[in-house]
């Protein structure tokens, strides 16, 4: 998987960071096990600071998707607590939703456009069937 940063967006570099690493693993381009690489290294290999890169990485783990391992550096691992999933998945879409509702975004294209990024997400996997 290759990790770039959009240096002329407006998000943080450490949150561009955290979104494209959980794309990765919701795509399946990165799974559990998986070794992301030293935060020097991947620092030096997208042109940020080593702080910005250790900064997303502890976010990372903080939510679950990391844990931090002694020899092998962060590695993906995810705590699967699905109540607090819903919790945050929730309070994240109501933001969300509440911009598209201001916006004259209907209900059925709210609910076509999850539907088909739910489908990107979960192609080939059986785990997000139900």
């Amino acid at each position: 998987m290759i990790l770039k940063i959009d240096f002329n967006s407006d998000e943080a570099f450490y949150l561009q960071l955290c979104n494209q690493i959980i794309l990765g693993i919701a795509t399946e381009a990165i799974c559990e096990g998986d070794a992301l690489p030293s935060v020097r290294t991947l620092a030096d290999q997208i042109g940020i600071n080593m702080h910005t890169v250790n900064k997303a990485y502890s976010m990372l783990r903080q939510e679950g998707f990391v844990k931090l391992d002694r020899r092998k550096g962060a590695v993906i691992a995810l705590d699967i607590n699905k109540l607090q999933a819903i919790q945050e998945l929730r309070q994240n879409l109501s933001v969300v939703l509440a911009r598209g509702i201001c916006r004259d975004v209907s209900r059925k294209e709210a609910h076509q456009l999850v539907d088909e990024i739910y489908d990107l997400f979960s192609k080939g996997s059986d785990r997000r069937t139900e």
